[in-house]
């Protein structure tokens, strides 16, 4: 299978994480929790998933010049991706994620967006040469949404296929020009409740769901319903892709690392149904760990847990 050159654009953040035995209702304390920081952001979490997965990685992205910046970079580093892109912003801190998280792996988290709302188009005018020699290009919402637009379109123009996570959900539908540009969405059951006003509860609203996301511009849309896998909405098909069942420590990252199993087996060639596949498989593996990114699977890990689900890769 061919190395896979992606571009990642998106945000850059320092997660701190407290475990507890339940998430607190408004106005309660809960003690007891156990607390750990690790690296995340949305960005940056899809780019370590798809370097462990063996893809080369380009990461566009914006950090502080405090500590928190400094250790995000060195941890890159150590990854292998290519950091030469990632501006130090001297005005702007490093975004952090505050994220509390049961028993049952559900989480709530609230981020301090910092530099990363500080991305501009000039950052992605500086990834152009990247963008064009890729063979995918990486989004979320989790940066300034001109930003984002620019950087698919940039992508788009350039026959280079976009994937876009809407995460964060977004608070009013997407511009329908952005949707053109988008070759995958891949909204989970909030965001694609947000973009298309149908509440998501099971597959037969999620077709109802993916249809009018389609109507509305977007090219393909992968609706991921957690443990129930995804529902794949082209413009000839809609196919429900079955996930994996797993015990769920943390599900922290699992949309990330969904997100760049998809791209980077879209990268390699591989179809569409297949790419999916290889996106719940990573997906799965990460919910089985605590934290973002130290929850991602390497390339081998994926295989063994294919083998044991006794799935062809």
């Amino acid at each position: 299978m061919k190395t896979a050159h992606l571009v990642v654009i998106g945000s850059s953040n320092t997660d701190m994480v407290v475990k507890s035995a339940r998430l607190p209702r408004p106005g309660e304390t809960i003690t007891g929790g156990q607390f750990y920081m690790a690296a995340g952001g949305k960005g940056a979490n899809q780019a370590v998933a798809a370097a462990r997965l063996g893809a080369h990685v380009t990461f566009v992205a914006r950090v502080g010049t405090d500590m928190f910046g400094a250790q995000a970079i060195d941890a890159y580093d150590d990854e292998g991706i290519d950091t030469e892109l990632i501006l130090r912003d001297p005005e702007h801190p490093t975004g952090v994620a505050l994220i509390l998280v049961d028993a049952e792996g559900e989480n709530l988290i609230a981020v301090a967006s910092g530099a990363n709302h500080a991305m501009t188009q000039a950052d992605v005018d500086r990834a152009a040469d990247r963008i064009q020699e890729a063979d995918a290009v990486l989004l979320q919402l989790e940066i300034p949404l001109e930003v984002v637009r620019y950087a698919a379109h940039l992508a788009s123009e350039a026959g280079i296929p976009v994937i876009l996570d809407p995460a964060p959900a977004p608070e009013k539908p997407l511009p329908p020009e952005l949707l053109r540009d988008v070759t995958y969405l891949t909204p989970n059951e909030s965001e694609a409740e947000r973009l298309s006003g149908v509440p998501v509860r099971d597959e037969p609203s999620a077709r109802q769901a993916a249809e009018k996301i389609l109507a509305a511009g977007a090219r393909n849309v992968i609706i991921t319903l957690g443990a129930q896998g995804a529902l794949v909405a082209t413009a000839d098909q809609m196919v429900h892709s079955p996930g994996f069942s797993v015990e769920a420590k943390d599900c922290t990252a699992a949309g990330d690392a969904f997100n760049a199993g998809l791209a980077v087996a879209i990268a390699q060639g591989r179809p569409l149904l297949e790419a999916v596949r290889y996106g719940h498989m990573t997906a799965a593996l990460s919910v089985t760990r605590l934290g973002a990114q130290p929850s991602l699977p390497t390339a081998a890990e994926v295989v063994q847990f294919a083998h044991s689900q006794a799935v062809s890769l």
